[in-house]
């Protein structure tokens, strides 16, 4: 029973900015919400293991960063097979984001892999420097890199998407 109601507050408290960081990191709520679950649906089995760990959120964070690499994988694979199919039939669309978020997500996308991970771990998911070099398995200066050019490069790629933005109200 106590591992159960560790594990539910473990999960109260940290399913909010998982989610949020995976969908940061793949751009799409639903996906960010369904790899969350799996990657909690995975700790459960090993929870007395994983509770047991100084940073039991790195290893399900770590298991949701790794299935959202693997569903990329997959859909490479399915794209050729939905070409000689077609599109599945649509669903009715769900409300959208807002302008900030999208506008957040699209920038992130352009951003290489390591530096949008390193961004999304420290500033949404709220990693110390120190556990995303561990998980990433380098050293914490090539993370501090990672961020500084990361904000950089993400800073202008919001400043021209404003500038954009702006031109198209003035035309």
């Amino acid at each position: 029973m106590a591992d159960e109601a560790a594990f539910a507050e473990f999960y109260r408290v940290m399913y909010p900015g998982l989610v949020a960081e995976m969908y940061a990191y793949t751009g799409s709520m639903a996906e960010a919400q369904e790899i969350v679950q799996e990657a909690f649906t995975r700790a459960w089995p090993r929870w007395r293991r994983v509770g047991g760990y100084d940073h039991p959120r790195a290893w399900v964070a770590r298991v949701a960063y790794r299935l959202a690499v693997s569903r990329w994988r997959r859909a490479r694979s399915l794209v050729a097979s939905l070409s000689r199919h077609g599109p599945p039939p649509t669903a009715a669309p769900a409300a959208p984001p807002g302008e900030a978020s999208v506008a957040l997500v699209a920038g992130l996308s352009r951003l290489p892999e390591a530096q949008r991970r390193a961004l999304v771990m420290h500033h949404m998911g709220g990693w110390p420097i120190a556990e995303i070099a561990d998980v990433e398995g380098v050293a914490e200066g090539t993370i501090k890199a990672r961020l500084s050019r990361g904000r950089q490069r993400l800073a202008a790629l919001l400043d021209a998407a404003a500038d954009d933005k702006e031109e198209t109200w003035h035309a």
